[in-house]
């Protein structure tokens, strides 16, 4: 197998007559690393993702991957490769024909081919079905072969564009188990475009949250999940409640702030300036749930709804200028002291639970 590595973003751009997909953004993607490049549809990754490989031109900026630039190489020069959303598989060649159709291309003798399509579906456990054609197998089968395919020119890199998405729920755990241990395995640097917040989490080492063309954020997974750098990736992770109000007082290192509901918060101050606006995030699962008797630490709002999730319980609250505050409690502690919807509830958390978010400059 190749060396892995490193992919440089430089200041990169795409624009599509007068929309700009992607706005002059920067990233190092550390050799051998899983990275995850995650947001909603129409964020700009998938774009990204194509200008890595070659699929999409760059209209302004570099992209290197270790020491070349490799901006104006075609996908097939630049030592990646790319697994496809649909598999893109040949319906009339069998599996080694599919797997050994870049080396036919390249001109490699038929057997020394043949012999390297076989060594690769070895690796992902379908030497066993080498002989079928793709609309034999289920669709995990035929993921394995679409990467078998992808790896045979042995990259320094390897993309996929939401390699999961087909898989129904069960087969899409055991596949990111799978394609985590390929990367460890192989050692080479793997850039997976998702909107699963959870297989970004559950896959990468590096996360980059994109939104609007911009990078958000680019982070460890940890670091996303307790410290999200701005109110989008607070609530685009969905396990910070986000309220967003005006700094009316700094004293002793604390910041008050008000929303427009009225209500009075806090937060340690990392440098806001009285008058400006600010956004605080407040994590789901540290915010406590009380009968609505007495003033707390929080607010008091109304239950909208109510998730039972089996091990834990969601609940919803209007209040504060939020219409969707979510408090995560075990089923436990719920089943003790339900609360119905409609009722009032006093909500309140911790000072060290509440992170001052920032804003992207425009």
């Amino acid at each position: 197998m190749s060396k892995a590595a490193e992919i440089d973003i430089a200041s990169v751009s795409k624009i599509y007559g007068t929309t700009t997909a992607v706005h002059s953004i920067s990233l190092k993607i550390p050799a051998g690393s899983y990275c995850c490049f995650l947001g909603p549809s129409g964020c700009g990754k998938t774009s990204t993702l194509r200008m890595i490989a070659g699929h999409e031109s760059i209209s302004s900026g570099d992209i290197r991957l270790g020491d070349i630039v490799v901006t104006d190489f075609p996908p097939a020069k630049r030592g990646t490769a790319m697994m496809f959303q649909s598999y893109a598989l040949f319906p009339h060649l069998d599996l080694i024909d599919n797997v050994a159709f870049s080396l036919k291309m390249k001109g490699v003798d038929k057997n020394e081919r043949r012999a390297k399509a076989l060594e690769m579906l070895k690796l992902m456990q379908m030497e066993a079905y080498a002989t079928r054609r793709p609309a034999q197998l289920s669709g995990g089968q035929q993921q394995r072969v679409a990467l078998a395919r992808a790896l045979i020119t042995d990259p320094e890199a390897l993309l996929l564009d939401e390699p999961l998405s087909a898989l129904d729920p069960f087969l899409k755990i055991r596949m990111r188990a799978e394609l985590k241990k390929l990367q460890k395995t192989l050692g080479i640097t793997f850039v997976h475009v998702t909107h699963s917040q959870e297989e970004a989490m559950a896959l990468a080492d590096l996360i980059v949250i994109m939104n609007n063309g911009r990078i958000e954020q680019a982070a460890k997974p940890r670091t996303v999940f307790e410290k999200p750098a701005t109110a989008f990736v607070a609530r685009f992770m969905g396990d910070h409640n986000v309220l967003s109000g005006r700094v009316t007082k700094i004293e002793d290192g604390i910041v008050t702030l008000h929303v427009p509901e009225g209500q009075s918060f806090t937060v340690r101050d990392i440098g806001q300036e009285v008058g400006k606006p600010i956004d605080i995030g407040i994590r789901t699962d540290r915010v406590r749930l009380e009968s609505a008797v007495e003033k707390s630490l929080g607010f008091q709002g109304v239950v909208s709804n109510v998730e039972y999730r089996g091990a834990s319980v969601k609940i919803t609250v209007i209040g504060a200028g939020s219409d969707d505050f979510t408090v995560i409690v075990s089923d436990a502690d719920y089943f003790k002291k339900p609360v119905p919807l409609g009722d009032a509830v006093s909500l309140s958390w911790a000072l060290e639970d509440v992170i001052p978010l920032g804003r992207l400059s425009a």
